[in-house]
């Protein structure tokens, strides 16, 4: 099947940035030296859905070399890097992904992704997942099982299993110690602040960031804004981890509350109209939104242009909106319409911290390939040995030893004595 790309033109550009992935991804490179020995995909047909750029392409050769014919697209058009999806063309894996496309566009790459009749895919965001539920279950003839690699796609996955739309085993990656403690929490920090610095080129320093949302990835934004000299506010709906913000240092408000007071504005919570006009008639003129959750929902972008005076383009990837509230004039900044800041905006998670991501993905893949016919539709855990494994790995990466329990005190922790 022919690749959908921008332009071939752009591969040598996107090989130099998957080659640098690929120096910063030791765990990759160690599971590779295995998967080319055992070819444990071989014969196998693997789609992905995950944000095209560098650490997926060098995830997605490290799939073809354990022996998979990779399909892949992207999970968002605007995160898509067009140099790295030439380059991963060129090196076989057949790619279905255009920077900037039309949701119509994105659709059908989605749909040619999985028409190539999968045994496994790996998907980020669940939209791989939804396609083969509600519109062409004729895609999954083959179908072992799947992976998801997100909390909002994991959300979507709850769902379905609880209502009886998932007819297939999916294992949530997003769920493994290895990944939500790491990816989660230091990737989301690091690349929302790296995606709005880059974008806006303002301080963090001496502003109020208001951060909507407090799991792992509200945790890691807040505390790498706070690291870099931000008043942060936390806005929740959970009181336990309204409480967990407030015992971190954080200031704890409404959202309306907040919107008072706050500078820049990042939403990060899996659901929608978290910030709409009403909160923004209370903001200040110049306060700067943006959202790090996985559709673009969160802030209520269509409202904004519907009930804006004006829209414009401020700047390259930031659009200012004019609203005019009972005669008080002011405008509001945008940041890549409303999508992933960390990825529409920058260039993701750092290489180091994917490494230990799609190293779960790359072994959830072999997992479902050799035991996925003995797990039960609905929503699986990464085995413990597989999260374990990439742990030990990821010591070992960077010259880092542990302690290992004698008999004598495995024997201790397992008894009743004291």
């Amino acid at each position: 099947m022919e690749s959908i790309i921008r332009d071939s033109a752009l591969s040598p550009e996107g090989k130099k940035k998957i080659e640098w992935a690929r120096a910063h991804m030791p765990i990759l490179s160690i599971l590779e030296e295995r998967f080319i020995k055992e070819k444990p995909l071989a014969g196998k047909k693997l789609a992905m859905s995950i944000h095209m750029e560098a650490k997926t392409a060098r995830t997605a050769l490290l799939l073809r070399a354990a022996g998979a014919d990779v399909y892949a697209t992207g999970c968002n058009p605007l995160s898509t890097q067009d140099d790295v999806a030439a380059a991963l063309s060129a090196e076989g894996v057949h790619v279905f992904a255009v920077h900037g496309a039309t949701p119509e566009e994105y659709h059908d790459h989605l749909c040619k992704t999985l028409s190539c009749l999968p045994d496994v895919f790996i998907d980020d965001g669940g939209d791989l997942t939804a396609i083969l539920c509600d519109e062409h279950p004729e895609y999954g003839v083959n179908l072992v099982g799947g992976s998801e690699e997100t909390t909002t796609g994991v959300m979507r996955l709850r769902a379905r299993a609880a209502e009886g739309s998932l007819p297939f085993p999916m294992i949530s990656v997003n769920d493994a110690q290895m990944k939500c403690l790491f990816d989660n929490r230091y990737g989301t920090g690091q690349s929302v602040l790296d995606g709005i610095m880059r974008t806006t080129n303002v301080s963090i320093a001496g502003r109020v960031f208001v951060v909507a949302g407090y799991g792992w990835c509200g945790k890691g934004a807040a505390m790498r804004a706070k690291g870099m000299g931000a008043r942060v506010v936390v806005c929740e709906v959970d009181p336990v981890c309204a409480v967990e913000a407030l015992m971190d240092g954080f200031d704890v408000m409404r959202m309306e509350d907040a919107a008072e007071v706050g500078d820049i504005f990042l939403t990060v919570t899996g659901c929608r109209d978290v910030i709409t006009t009403r909160h923004i008639a209370k903001m200040k003129d110049g306060a700067i939104l943006c959202n790090a959750g996985h559709f673009d929902v969160e802030v209520a972008v269509a409202e904004m242009r519907a009930r804006a005076s004006r829209v414009y383009e401020a700047r390259h990837n930031i659009e200012g909106f004019e609203f005019d509230f009972g005669g008080e004039k002011k405008t509001v900044y945008l940041l890549a319409e409303g999508r992933l800041v960390n990825l529409a905006s920058g260039d993701g998670h750092p290489a180091e911290i994917m490494d230990t991501s799609f190293a779960l993905q790359a072994l959830s893949a072999e997992y479902l390939v050799k035991h996925g016919a003995r797990l039960s539709p609905g929503v699986n855990d990464v085995p413990e040995e597989i999260d374990r494994s990439v742990a030990e790995m990821k010591l070992y990466s960077v010259g880092k030893r542990i302690d290992a329990l004698t008999e004598e005190q495995r024997a201790y922790i397992n008894s009743t004595g004291g």
